[in-house]
């Protein structure tokens, strides 16, 4: 399986919501194993499929490389979330946060400290699952790429101004 390139904000797919996933198919399958070799080439711990271009409601994770806050060793091996929906949340933390669509960027963002999520895996069997910690902010994170929302919405106004103006001058200068 060849890796696929990973779109950089402000590319228009990251900024807008996919629709559900109707059928899982043998081409779904397809894609979603170049979804899973970019996120391992990439060194990312989760990739959602509009960041690789692909309008679809899905993103795939692999933590397992992690310790969880317990201390215990993370789930194994890949993880495909279909049709993901966060369905309850509580507490909340900051942390720094990163994002492969805008590399070398890395910022304190607020999320919630526990999730739940509910989705389908892979092979169309429903999914629900409960996380804390690093585990929930990356289900946030992945999601609200599914709903067109990237890493900078969650940024103040002063925050926000200021990557912009980077990025504008970073652009300015690849084209100069």
């Amino acid at each position: 399986m060849v890796a696929l390139a990973i779109l950089e904000y402000p590319a228009p797919i990251l900024l807008r919501k996919t629709a559900p996933i109707a059928q899982i198919d043998g081409a779904l399958q397809d894609r979603i194993d170049g979804i899973i070799e970019t996120l391992y080439r990439s060194n990312g711990l989760g990739l959602a499929a509009p960041q690789v271009g692909e309008a679809l409601r899905l993103f795939v994770y692999d933590i397992s490389a992690r310790e969880t806050e317990e201390g215990r060793a993370a789930q194994r091996g890949p993880v495909v979330i279909i049709n993901p929906e966060i369905v309850e949340v509580e507490g909340e933390e900051m942390a720094q946060e990163g994002c492969l669509s805008i590399p070398g960027y890395f910022e304190n963002i607020k999320r919630a400290l526990r999730v739940q999520i509910r989705g389908v895996d892979r092979d169309g069997h429903e999914c629900r699952m409960e996380a804390s910690g690093l585990l929930a902010r990356l289900y946030q994170h992945e999601v609200d790429h599914l709903n067109g929302v990237m890493m900078i919405d969650h940024f103040s106004s002063l925050k926000r101004n200021i990557f912009l103006r980077k990025l504008k001058k970073t652009q300015q200068n690849a084209t100069s």
